[in-house]
């Protein structure tokens, strides 16, 4: 067997070799008699079967079984020869030729990737300046008093006046598409807030200045994109009883009760102290907006333009062909036919995503040694408590959604992701001097 390898920089590496026909015989041979050893074939004792006889039965397989077995060879070889940590391979190696010649040779060519060197000194001069955002005392109040009327109970309305937005009205409704019922427009004791935007548009504007015990006919139509297509675009008339006038009543000043609600974990929580864990969740909000839509990607195309790494080129194809893919359900008919049948023609628009794949998958390993350099790391825990609350948020059953990342094999990326949010915030606060 005759192989060379070759280091093409810090991240490649490829590997030559001829497997020789008389390799593959030996090989094979060598396979057949293991095999025989277990075989059972009439006409012999158990483990006597003759070589040549196993060879004649399962040539084929024993020959497909000596070929792999071969290239195996060649690789654990080559990362030898390379002085490779199999640690340190980053995805499956490329095997970019494996052809018999007609000497009954085999010639084979494998691309290794590997995890690259690189130097990062001085990234942190390249966080860009960016003023802390201030929060007010304004801002404050508001948050509070949206705090208090969310938690602020529910009574009924004693005075004699109409409807008016804000409001909650206790009401019965029947809907009539065509003179008809239709199934799910009707209910009673039905606690809708008006102003909500909860129901078909034009319904809670048009119960606005009813009185409880009124009943009123309410004419709206059914928006062409409503999810029930059956009812889509078409006009409904309901016919609502209001019972009950509610509001939320909004105390002027915040109780015990209320603050011990608001601070949970505080033996003594105070007015002042709410305002004060107010404005630094407001504060940290401001933060997380201005980070994320200004100073990130300002840092990202820094990072991405100062450093110039190798990149293992297997992983730039996977990105590209990932691109490439994303892109092609926005084509249009024509466009996918020609990408989907024409090779050179979706090689040369694989292409067109080359640049980007290759910053992205840069900045990815750039993230990863940033992230070793300053300690940042994420646990399998905080992954689990991220999906989770995505669950919760919404509205799906947490345990099928980390099923469903767990079985499309994206929970590495969700902690990528994780762990690049957390060291952009690091180094962002650190340039800002939030401790």
């Amino acid at each position: 067997m005759d192989f060379k390898t070759e280091k093409i920089d810090s991240a490649n590496a490829r590997v030559e070799a001829t497997i020789s026909k008389e390799d593959i015989d030996q090989k094979e041979t060598t396979l057949a008699q293991a095999a025989a050893k277990d075989m059972q074939i009439a006409g012999f004792r158990k483990g006597k079967v003759p070589a040549h006889i196993v060879k004649a039965r399962y040539g084929d397989k024993l020959k497909e079984d000596a070929k792999n077995e071969l290239l195996r060879e060649v690789y654990e070889k080559s990362l030898e020869e390379l002085k490779i940590d199999p640690t340190a391979i980053i995805g499956e190696p490329a095997v970019k030729k494996f052809e018999e010649n007609e000497n009954g040779d085999i010639e084979v060519e494998i691309l290794i990737s590997t995890k690259p060197e690189m130097n990062v000194e001085g990234y942190s001069e390249l966080v860009p300046d960016f003023d802390v955002p201030e929060v007010t005392e304004e801002e404050v109040k508001e948050r509070l008093e949206t705090m208090l009327k969310s938690a602020a109970p529910i009574e009924t309305v004693k005075e004699d006046r109409p409807l008016k937005e804000g409001d909650y009205a206790l009401i019965d409704f029947e809907g009539f598409i065509d003179g008809k019922a239709f199934e799910g427009g009707s209910a009673k004791g039905y606690t809708l807030q008006i102003g909500s935007g909860s129901f078909i548009p034009g319904f809670e504007d048009q119960m606005v200045g009813m009185k409880p015990g009124e009943t009123k006919e309410i004419i709206v139509t059914f928006p062409e994109d409503y999810h029930a297509k059956e009812y889509a675009g078409k006009e409904a008339t309901f016919k609502v009883t209001l019972h009950e006038i509610q509001e939320k009543v909004v105390p002027a000043d915040i109780d015990a009760e209320t603050l011990k609600k608001f601070l949970p974990n505080e033996e003594a929580p105070t007015k002042e102290l709410l305002e004060e864990r107010i404005k630094e969740q407001i504060a940290s909000e401001k933060r997380a907006k201005l980070y994320q839509e200004e100073v990130k990607p300002k840092f990202v195309e820094a990072l991405v333009e100062k450093y110039d790494i190798d990149l293992p080129e297997n992983i730039v194809e996977q990105e590209i062909d990932m691109a490439f893919r994303n892109a092609l359900p926005s084509m249009d008919e024509e466009e996918i036919k020609k990408y989907t049948t024409d090779a050179d023609a979706a090689k040369e628009k694989r292409e067109e995503f080359r640049n980007d794949a290759r910053d992205s998958v840069k900045l990815t390993f750039l993230v990863d040694e940033l992230a070793r350099k300053e300690g940042v790391t994420v646990d399998d825990q905080e992954v689990m408590q991220t999906l989770y609350f995505e669950a919760l948020q919404s509205g799906q059953d947490p345990q099928a959604l980390i099923k469903q990342y767990e079985e499309q094999g994206l929970l590495p990326a969700v902690k990528m992701a994780l762990v690049e949010d957390k060291l952009f915030t690091k180094l962002f606060n650190e340039k800002a001097d939030i401790k």
